[in-house]
């Protein structure tokens, strides 16, 4: 019982997924005038330097989210596609395992501090 209220600070690193948005929030964010990124099916680990949103135009992702604890299970994902709104938080390290290929619209929290490169997450494949 101990272990569900841990207050590790990884515990709040959750992606979140909202499917199919109105067009109206898509247009309120501005989506089409985000930069765009895509990738080939693969798996890459990744770890964001910055809170990401992002809309998928096409591709399906599961997400596997490392955890801050060895005791906790590492087979937990998160699986989202085309039509989905992913906000990815600041800190989170995930392997995304691609099944289709991804085409996406993307963009970093402002408030986050510039990164020394023009990505704010890294990829090791």
């Amino acid at each position: 019982m101990a272990a569900e209220s841990r207050s590790d600070s990884t515990a709040n690193l959750r992606i979140t997924v909202e499917r199919n948005p109105s067009e109206s929030k898509l247009s309120e964010l501005g989506i089409k005038s985000w930069p765009k990124w895509g990738c080939c099916p693969g798996r890459y680990q990744l770890k964001f330097d910055a809170q990401e949103t992002c809309y998928l135009l096409k591709g399906k992702v599961r997400a596997y989210p490392k955890s801050g604890s060895s005791s906790s299970s590492s087979s937990e994902c998160v699986e989202f596609g085309a039509g989905d709104l992913v906000v990815i938080p600041k800190g989170l390290s995930c392997t995304w395992d691609v099944s289709v290929s991804v085409d996406k619209y993307y963009k970093f929290d402002a408030s986050s501090p510039p990164s020394s490169s023009s990505s704010s997450y890294s990829f090791t494949n």
